[in-house]
This record gives C-alpha cells, structure tokens and sequence, in this order.
C-alpha cells in the first residue's frame, strides 16, 4: 500500500475499527510512515436478511490479524486487539496495552461506529435495499455507546496521559458523516457522528496549550464494501460532481493531518468531495 509523504517515525497511533474499510487502511498508512499502530475492532456480524453487501458483511465480522501481518510484511510494526468500545474500562486497557507495546499514543484515531440504519418512520428498507429499524432505545445504544461515548473516553484517557507526562505534541482525528444537518434513514448515526464532532471540537479549544490538534474528517461515499451498482449510479447522477472514495484516498487525508505540515490545522470538520 502506498503512503503519503509525511514522516511518523517515533509516533505511536491508536486506530479504531481498524478490521476493515476506512480504519484498516488508517492503521496501514500510518504504519507505512513510520508510526507504530495498536489497532481495535469488534467484530459484528450482521443479519443477511438486511440487505447488506457480503464485502461489507464480511468485513465487519472479520478481525485485523491480516492487516497486522500486512503491516509487519511492509517492514511496520503493529499489533491488534478486539475491544467493545461500549465497555466503560475500555479506553484504559488500550492505552495500557499501547503504552506496554509501543510507548505512549500521541494519535488518536476515532474510527469506530456501531452503525446501523434506522429511521422514524415505518419504512422496512431504504433506497438501496438495506434494512432499515425503528429508532428506539437499543438503536440509540448500539450507535452513542460506540461512536460517541466510547471516543470521548479515548480522548479523555489520551488527554489525561499527554498533560501527564508534559507532552507537548498530540494528534486527535475523528471521522464523522452526516453532522448536526441530520441523515436521513441512518438518524442516529448522524445524530451520534454529529456529537463526536462536538466533542472533538472541545478537545481542540481544551488541549491547543498542550500542543494537540484535534479535527474531523467527513468522508465522501467510499467504498468500504457497501458500495453496490445502485449506490454507484446514484452517486454519479447526483447534481454537483462527486466522487466514489477508496479507504486509502482518506487515510491519506488522516495521515497528513497526523503530520507536522498540520501542525496550524485544528477544530475544523474537513469535508472531502
């Protein structure tokens, strides 16, 4: 895989929901310049009866030994871990577990999502054909306890350890879709996505004296394994140009914002078309 031209050698990188898609290709690029990656994930295996592309299927049910081994192949170092971000007591065991294997983290890399795709109304499948769930108190958890809840206890865990030990270099990157402008058939993704930018957006204003960057990626469509002939034609009848991302296109855009050349980009929510 190549990598951008940016120099992470030193640093130590925690990637979330690095077994597919977006957070492997992260971990990989990361590695690839020269960062030491732990890599979590959980695996979730969905329903057939969804409606979800068995690429996609696939890989959210898969664990990250292969991208590990990748890494190592490539001449990086990495390790993985599977862990419910869910679990209050998880942020402490990964940095424990990262601090025990590489050194401190000083990338945060809030990938993970427990997405599913529900709605207010009573439609059973949305446009594409996925399955789509009344919003209720379990759709709610399965998305904020993960994508919300679970990264802000990483960064709080990553802030506590940097004032700690004076660091004085940090990198916090989140990634988002959707925002406070609301997603239709996926509401409490959106609604989940939306507050992890508020949160990220605080650890910007909070930690600047500390010398850490905190910002937001929201990709464009990329193909992480959903993307079918439906959605492709969709996207490429729309009004404005847009264009089907690949995982590597943003983890480019991650590893550059992990980078010194960012060191004067921070609190923006950077939206890629």
């Amino acid at each position: 895989m190549s990598s951008p031209r940016v120099d992470l050698t030193g640093h130590v990188a925690l990637v979330t929901g690095g077994n597919h898609g977006i957070g492997s290709a992260t971990a990989q690029v990361l590695a690839a310049c020269g960062a030491r990656v732990l890599i979590t994930y959980l695996r979730i295996s969905e329903e057939p009866d969804l409606g979800l592309p068995e690429a996609y299927r696939r890989g959210r049910a898969s664990e990250a030994h292969d991208i590990v081994s990748a890494i190592h192949a490539a001449g990086g170092g990495a390790t993985a871990i599977e862990a419910d971000l869910a679990d209050v007591g998880s942020a402490l065991l990964l940095f424990d577990m990262a601090e025990a294997k590489f050194g401190p983290v000083d990338i945060l890399v809030n990938n993970a999502s427990g997405w599913l795709a529900d709605t207010f109304t009573d439609a059973a499948r949305d446009q594409f054909g996925r399955g789509l769930l009344r919003v209720s108190a379990e759709t709610f958890d399965r998305q904020f306890s993960v994508d919300t809840k679970g990264a802000a206890l990483l960064i709080a865990e990553f802030a506590r350890r940097h004032v700690e030990r004076h660091a004085h270099w940090g990198r916090i990157i989140g990634l988002s879709s959707g925002g406070p402008t609301g997603f239709s058939g996926e509401v409490s993704y959106g609604a989940a996505k939306a507050a992890l930018e508020n949160y990220t957006m605080s650890a910007s204003l909070e930690l600047a004296p500390f010398g850490v960057t905190a910002n937001v990626v929201q990709p464009p469509v990329t193909d992480t394994g959903w993307v079918t002939d439906d959605v492709r034609r969709h996207v490429e009848s729309g009004s404005s140009p847009r264009r089907i991302a690949a995982p590597e296109d943003v983890a480019a855009v991650i590893a550059y914002l992990a980078s010194d050349a960012a060191r004067w980009i921070t609190g923006n929510v950077i939206r890629l078309r």
